[in-house]
């Protein structure tokens, strides 16, 4: 299986999880910061105090990556150490820092994908309202501005949002990410000024001369439990609304207003019903919907609903009455999420139908499983076979027609995982936390050995 051969192949990782040095050279608090300092919030009472200090080792990291031929990095911008207070003053150290990184990647040969906003907020905009007050959407493009007048004339491919239903709905919906909230109509609200971010960003970045701009969405293909292991399987009219309700909420919420510049009724629904639309404001559709060049897709495992006649919407899905999350027929990752492979064939092919003119890119996926160090070694099967059995679906997409640009693992190194703590392990080079040597995995040669080939 030979892939395309302008085909990109990289890794990927985020700020919080992997820089550490939180209280160094003026760097300002986040509400991840705030969040894994409160008693219960995240497994073990971990923190992203040090995580990977890639801070302090991000040469000898770079010098992995080139090691294991990575032609890609997408890495997170943290925006409080661009701007500590979230606007206003700018910290020189904190965007030399950047710098430093993007030139070490180039000289290295790998090519710099930037993520502006992978959910580190600054906590003095929380404290004045966060996502919930429509003018943090109006920081995060100033911010967007002083990062790309730093870095656009090496960095051509520019992300604005990762992943803004985890940051709206698990931030806000039903509080297990930061900054901890839990009310469904903060998170609608906040899901809107997430996309007026990313519409005015965007605007910036192509008027500053950005050559790539992007969204990166948790997507996932909506399926029957019939539907996990036989895609021809037909549900019943109950079970296919809930599907198309769901599918709405979790990708076309993001990618209709985006692409299209519409919400989906259902998404008008949900909020109607959740403290109205009065935060939708006229024009606002219009600045959301600006041009774009590709979308990220982060997938990781389907998501899998049934009609539940009578039951109350989920706290993380506001619109999801009369639905029921079930349970996948498949084995499962560390993470307890079902490994369903051709999920992401599934999902490609249909992003590629439904927004025809944007190209895609796999920006993260990967798994988590229990690695063990054994002789200086870490034979992590479980990883190469997954990662196998979704590039071989990626392939399948390309074969069938999907404009998909590249594929990024998730993820380079083993890291904090947010709510999990350090108790999952992600990457393909393995991390020891008390000495922060670096180990690559089997996964990591394989992957290298994918990357060489250009193919399975």
């Amino acid at each position: 299986m030979i892939f395309p051969e302008d085909f990109v192949w990289g890794a990927a990782t985020a700020s919080y999880q992997i820089e550490g040095a939180v209280k160094e050279d003026g760097r300002g608090q986040s509400i991840w910061d705030t969040f894994s300092h409160t008693p219960g919030n995240v497994a073990d009472g971990d923190t992203g105090d040090v995580a990977c200090d890639h801070y302090h080792r991000f040469r000898d990291d770079v010098a992995l990556m080139r090691e294991l031929r990575l032609g890609a990095y997408r890495f997170s911008v943290a925006w409080p150490r661009i701007q500590p207070d979230g606007h206003g003053a700018i910290n020189p150290r904190g965007l030399a820092f950047y710098d430093r990184l993007v030139d070490e990647l180039l000289a290295a040969g790998i090519t710099p994908y930037i993520t502006l906003y992978h959910w580190d907020l600054p906590q003095a905009l929380e404290d004045r309202g966060g996502w919930t007050d429509r003018d943090t959407a109006y920081r995060f493009a100033d911010y967007a501005q002083v990062v790309h007048d730093r870095l656009g004339d090496r960095v051509r491919n520019w992300a604005t949002l990762n992943e803004p239903w985890v940051s709206a709905f698990l931030g806000y919906g039903n509080g297990v990410h930061a900054p901890g909230r839990r009310d469904p109509a903060e998170a609608l609200r906040s899901a809107h000024h997430l996309l007026l971010g990313h519409g005015l960003a965007a605007r910036r970045l192509r008027d500053s001369g950005a050559g790539a701009v992007m969204l990166v969405v948790n997507s996932a293909p909506v399926l029957t439990p019939a539907q996990v292991n036989d895609p021809s399987a037909v549900a019943s009219e109950e079970d296919a609304a809930a599907v198309d309700r769901v599918h709405a909420l979790l990708t076309r919420q993001f990618l209709d207003p985006a692409v299209y510049g519409r919400y989906p009724d259902e998404v008008v629904a949900a909020a109607e019903r959740n403290g109205g639309t009065a935060h939708i404001r006229d024009g606002d559709l219009a600045l959301i919907n600006a041009p774009l060049d590709l979308i990220g897709i982060n997938y990781y495992n389907p998501c899998v609903v049934e009609a539940g006649p009578g039951l109350p919407a989920d706290p993380a899905w506001p619109g999801s009455e009369g639905v029921r999350f079930a349970e996948a027929d498949a084995p499962t990752t560390a993470m307890g999420w079902p490994i369903v492979p051709d999920g992401l064939s599934r999902l490609l092919i249909r992003l590629s139908q439904d927004y025809k003119q944007v190209g895609l890119m796999v920006t993260e996926n990967g798994a988590a499983f229990d690695d063990v160090v054994e002789n200086g070694r870490v034979h992590d099967d479980d990883r190469v076979a997954y990662l196998d059995g979704h590039l071989r679906e990626v392939h399948r997409a390309i074969e069938a027609g999907v404009d998909l640009r590249g594929y990024l693992v998730w993820s380079l190194l083993d890291n904090f995982e947010w709510a999990e703590g350090y108790r999952r392990r992600f990457g393909i080079v393995h991390v020891d936390y008390a000495t922060q040597e670096r180990l690559p995995k089997d996964s990591a040669f394989w992957y290298r050995d994918v990357i060489v080939r250009n193919g399975l």
